[in-house]
C-alpha cells in the first residue's frame, strides 16, 4: 500500500483518501502518510476537518498550525518513508501525535534572527500546553496536547 501512496500525486492522493484519513483520525485510529513535504498541507486539512467533525472547533487554528510544525520537522529530520499520525482525547486534553521511523530526539534550536528555520518547536512549546517526545519500539512519536473543557470534547 505504501508504494500505491508514494507514486500518487497531491491532488490523487487527497482525493482517493481525505475522507477515510479524517474518519481514521476522529476515530483516534493512526493514520499513514507518506514522508513528503507537501503532504504537510493536506495532513493540516485533514486535522482540521476530523476536529471540526468532532464538533470541536476551539484550537482548530492552533492544532493545525502546531501539528503542520511536528509534520515538517519529521519529514525534515527523520528520513523515513511514511509518518503517522494521531489525534486522541482524553479528559480536559486533546493530544496529536505524529510517529517516524528515527529514534533521535527532536531539540529545539536557536533560530538565527531572520532566518527561516530554528522556530518550530518554539512554536510547538508557546502554543500548547505541553510536547514531548516518547521512543517506541520503532521509532519515535513527538506530541502536544492542548488543554480543552469536557464539553468542548465531541
Amino acid at each position: 500500500m505504501l508504494e500505491s501512496l508514494e507514486q500518487l500525486p497531491l491532488e490523487e492522493l487527497e482525493r482517493l483518501h481525505f475522507d477515510r484519513f479524517c474518519a481514521q483520525l476522529a476515530a483516534e485510529e493512526e493514520i499513514f502518510l507518506p514522508s513528503r513535504a507537501e503532504l504537510v498541507a493536506l495532513a493540516r486539512r485533514v486535522v482540521k476537518h476530523a476536529l471540526r467533525e468532532l464538533q470541536f472547533h476551539v484550537h482548530v487554528e492552533a492544532c493545525a498550525q502546531l501539528s503542520g510544525e511536528l509534520l515538517a520537522n519529521a519529514v525534515r529530520h527523520a528520513g523515513g518513508r511514511t509518518l503517522g499520525l494521531r489525534l486522541t482525547r482524553a479528559p480536559g486534553r486533546l493530544r496529536f501525535e505524529v510517529r517516524d521511523s528515527s529514534r533521535a530526539l527532536p531539540c529545539r534550536i536557536v533560530a538565527e534572527p531572520g532566518g527561516e528555520n530554528g522556530y518550530g518547536l518554539a512554536i510547538v512549546e508557546a502554543l500548547s500546553e505541553r510536547w514531548g517526545a516518547d521512543l517506541l519500539p520503532r521509532g519515535k512519536g513527538v506530541w502536544f496536547e492542548l488543554k480543552v473543557r469536557e464539553r468542548q470534547l465531541g
